[in-house]
């Protein structure tokens, strides 16, 4: 056994190497404590790398200033504003094309509370800038401490100018899309007006958001993007015409106000419509404001500006809804051109009698109810027929139940209460149920046009569109007759009522109507509402002009009278004059009486 007394020692393992220090940290390291280098090149050094680095931090500043110059709309202020960037709206076009609304861009003030430092030297200078600025209102929004906030919407270049120069901090601009109107109170009621956040308040303003353009902005898929524009059946130039001779008209026969409706009878395209006095819709909620201090001065339901009365009033019509009860009589069968109605006794009913304006004290045909404007044949014609049969075609030409157009503003007719026969009696010559003008004239264009009752349209819209949409109210040889009924009345050097509406060259046909107005539960014989539809041409009916005029006043080279042969019919015929040539309806001169030119193509039992 070996007797091991020691043993040899353990080799130890070596050390291992330190790792090799990247190079930038030995750069920075002899930079900043030297290798065996001089004082003047550590200086050097240190200073270089001191240049760079604020070199690095002011070109960051200088980008993201750039950055904010180019791209005003940032991402703060997107946040606050996304509703207002949204509202683009399409362009609206009249149907030759000319722009009747559009967007522009335009500068906002914003500001972002919460990086206000000194609120009242900042609310200092903006009064300065914005004196309109309410200061109390500036103060509460500026310390808020919110992100956002509107200050000034649409702000003029002179302004921006001023605010720039002055640079509040915490204070920019937000280009907005705001609504501009190139024609001004020319087409508003038709157009009606937006908010300041570019929504639709009125009018087909109103209704294309309702068509799913609001709902489009909510989403943000309308963003600035190019829609398609909206062309309306409106022509710009016969609007102006209408307009023109409506403001004439209201001042000259001093009525309280004036509108007017011309309507192409084969499509049912509204292609003029005024109502004096109006607004501008540029200054939309200024002409509300208006009319809300005008209606608490004078009580609701007070006509202001910004009413409609063409499609939002309800009136009853007088003697134009005598053209309905003579169409209803001819479509019967029971009644012909020549029928006889003795019209000598005023019609009694109660403490009501129903007499004639121009009595004739003789039996008189249905042709000269037509042309006398005879209540009390028009009363005997409809009692005849009977209270059923009456209603049926009424509602049958629209004219008992609510109008439905593009444009929000409408309402239900007020019909009586309780429809009785002497409610057909005087319904029969336009007294006792109010429609809006527009439906009245829905109905007497279906009389005219072949007997196709077509919906109304403030969009541009084919015959072969409106043939699709049409519905037969009256029999076509009913039509004809009643086209020879028109033109007779208003015949020169005939007994119609409308003879101050033939304008030489376009066979013109009206029939006229003066309603007394209620007050108290009263009719006021000498606070009238006068209107006239004028059909042009008689024997091939294209447009039909209504105008009507709330009290006019009687001229002495009228002998003072104030019916609306004296008012209305004057005012169409200019407006017919100035307007036909725009339409495209050339004159004719020597043609034929009706019974030769209309009568003629039609086979009418005499």
């Amino acid at each position: 056994m070996n007797d091991i007394s020691s043993a040899e020692p353990a080799t130890e393992a070596p050390p291992r190497p330190a790792p090799a220090m990247p190079w930038h940290r030995r750069f920075v390291q002899a930079v900043l404590y030297g290798r065996n280098v001089d004082r003047d090149r550590k200086a050097r050094a240190r200073l270089g790398l001191a240049v760079v680095g604020f070199a690095l931090v002011y070109a960051i500043i200088a980008g993201k200033l750039v950055i904010f110059a180019i791209a005003p709309d940032s991402h703060v202020a997107r946040r606050g504003s996304s509703d207002a960037v949204a509202t683009a709206r399409p362009n609206i076009l009249d149907r030759n094309g000319e722009v009747l609304a559009t967007d522009v861009r335009r500068p906002s003030l914003f500001a972002e509370p919460r990086r206000i430092y000194d609120a009242d030297v900042d609310i200092e200078l903006l009064t300065s800038i914005f004196p309109d600025l309410d200061t109390k209102d500036l103060r509460v929004r500026l310390a808020s401490k919110r992100g956002f906030t509107w200050l000034k919407r649409d702000v003029t270049p002179q302004q921006q100018a001023d605010i720039k120069r002055v640079g509040i901090p915490a204070i920019g601009f937000l280009t907005e899309n705001k609504r501009v109107y190139p024609n001004g109170a020319e087409v508003s009621h038709e157009l009606g007006y937006v908010n300041v956040e570019n929504q639709g308040v009125s009018g087909l303003e109103k209704w294309l958001d309702d068509q799913g353009l609001a709902e489009l902005h909510k989403a943000g898929f309308a963003s600035d993007r190019q829609q398609e524009p909206v062309v309306l059946s409106l022509d710009l130039r016969v609007q102006h015409v209408l307009r023109d001779e409506l403001v004439a008209a209201k001042e000259k026969f001093k009525a309280n106000w004036a509108a007017g409706i011309i309507m192409a009878v084969r499509t049912g395209e509204v292609i003029a419509m005024a109502s004096e006095p109006d607004f501008d819709p540029n200054f939309g909620h200024e002409a509300a404001e208006r009319d809300l201090v005008l209606a608490h001065k004078l009580g609701p339901g007070t006509m202001g500006e910004t009413f409609n009365r063409l499609t939002n009033g309800r009136f009853e019509m007088g003697s134009t809804f005598k053209a309905f009860t003579i169409a209803m009589a001819l479509d019967s069968g029971r009644y012909n051109l020549n029928s006889m109605v003795d019209v000598r006794a005023p019609l009694h009913y109660g403490r009501q009698i129903i007499h004639d304006y121009h009595a004739m004290h003789r039996p008189i045909s249905l042709s000269e109810v037509f042309i006398f404007s005879s209540n009390i044949g028009a009363g005997m014609l409809a009692r005849s027929l009977g209270v059923a049969a009456h209603q049926a075609f009424l509602r049958k030409l629209g004219q008992l139940d609510r109008l439905q157009t593009e444009l929000p503003e409408s309402r239900e007719p007020m019909l009586p209460a309780r429809w009785a026969e002497v409610n057909t009696v005087t319904i029969a010559f336009g007294h006792g149920l109010a429609v809006e003008p527009l439906q009245a004239v829905m109905g007497v264009g279906a009389l005219m046009n072949g007997g196709l009752l077509i919906p109304p349209t403030f969009l541009k819209r084919s015959e072969e569109q409106a043939r699709a949409l049409a519905k037969r109210v009256i029999k076509p040889e009913t039509s004809i007759m009643m086209r020879y009924l028109m033109r007779l009345n208003a015949e020169t050097g005939g007994h119609g009522t409308a003879s101050k509406a033939d304008v030489p060259g376009y066979y013109v046909g009206a029939k006229t109507g003066t309603a007394e107005k209620v007050f108290g539960g009263h009719y006021i014989k000498k606070r009238l509402m006068t209107d006239v539809m004028a059909v042009l041409p008689a024997d091939d009916p294209r447009y039909l002009v209504f105008i009507m005029l709330d009290e006019p006043q009687g001229l002495k080279e009228d002998g003072y009278f104030a019916t609306a042969g004296m008012n209305a019919v004057p005012t169409a015929a200019k407006v017919i004059t100035r307007a036909a040539p725009l339409l495209g309806i050339e004159p004719r001169f020597d043609l034929p009486p009706p019974d030769k030119l209309i009568l003629a193509a039609s086979r009418p039992t005499q």
